[in-house]
């Protein structure tokens, strides 16, 4: 049984676009005294990743839209924050309670796209980055480059469940590191062989993280130490269920 450690990696300043997140993410390392090694995960909250990547809009900047007003009004919104919300999704899956489920052109089925206004000023929304798993390759490799070490980089973001209460983070990006452990033909201390046993390893590395950095912190990048997992670059946006598997849509 492998020990896995989480590192929340304070010293990360206010992110502005053009930044570069790989140095921002080594100087606040070495600063805490730790070094990368072989294998270890950095996961990164996607709120920076967005802001680095100008996915950030002045809300008053937005004019909503007949379709948007008329789902405000119902859901109780604000009308240009439906118009980013819609201009980010493929099509609108239910909406209900305040909340509008879309399906967003990354693939992912989640509460208003994404689009989000905490942990940015006020006015202000983010947006998901237009391709997570890319932003991730991108950042890996300049973190792999300049420490010399070969890591994996997860991107989170905050997602609700069916059927469930309450949200965690998932991986919405990724790179180095294949999305599913694959258990499938192993068998099981009473000999069963196991089918469909896949845990979504970078989802759980996801929650690990936000254990460890929280909410409210201001702290989004996490090291994470000790986890199983393989290489690969299939990326999150493979874990979308296809429409006619997925029983929720």
């Amino acid at each position: 049984m492998s020990k896995v450690e989480v590192f929340p990696i304070e010293g990360i300043p206010e992110v502005r676009q053009g930044a570069d997140i790989a140095s921002l993410i080594l100087r606040a390392l070495s600063k805490a005294g730790l070094r990368v090694r072989d294998r270890d995960v950095i996961v990164i909250k996607q709120k920076i990743v967005s802001k680095a990547e100008g996915r950030v809009v002045k809300l008053d900047s937005v004019k909503p839209g007949d379709e948007a007003s008329r789902l405000a009004q119902q859901q109780g919104k604000d009308p240009r924050l439906v118009e980013l919300i819609l201009g980010e999704a493929v099509r609108v899956v239910r909406a209900g309670h305040g909340v509008i489920i879309t399906e967003t052109k990354q693939g992912y089925v989640c509460a208003n796209s994404g689009v989000d206004r905490s942990n940015v000023k006020d006015g202000y929304a983010t947006l998901l980055p237009i391709d997570a798993d890319a932003s991730a390759r991108r950042i890996r490799r300049k973190l792999c480059d300049r420490s010399g070490r070969d890591i994996a980089v997860v991107i989170t973001d905050t997602f609700g469940r069916p059927w469930r209460k309450g949200q965690t983070d998932v991986a919405v990006g990724c790179s180095g590191i294949q999305p599913l452990l694959s258990y499938r033909g192993k068998k099981d201390r009473y000999g069963y062989e196991l089918r469909v046993t896949e845990p979504a390893v970078v989802d759980e590395i996801a929650g690990a993280a936000e254990l460890a950095t929280g909410k409210l912190t201001r702290i989004p990048v996490a090291l994470v130490r000790g986890a199983k997992f393989a290489r690969g670059e299939k990326g999150a946006r493979s874990l979308a269920i296809e429409k006619e598997k997925d029983l929720f849509r």
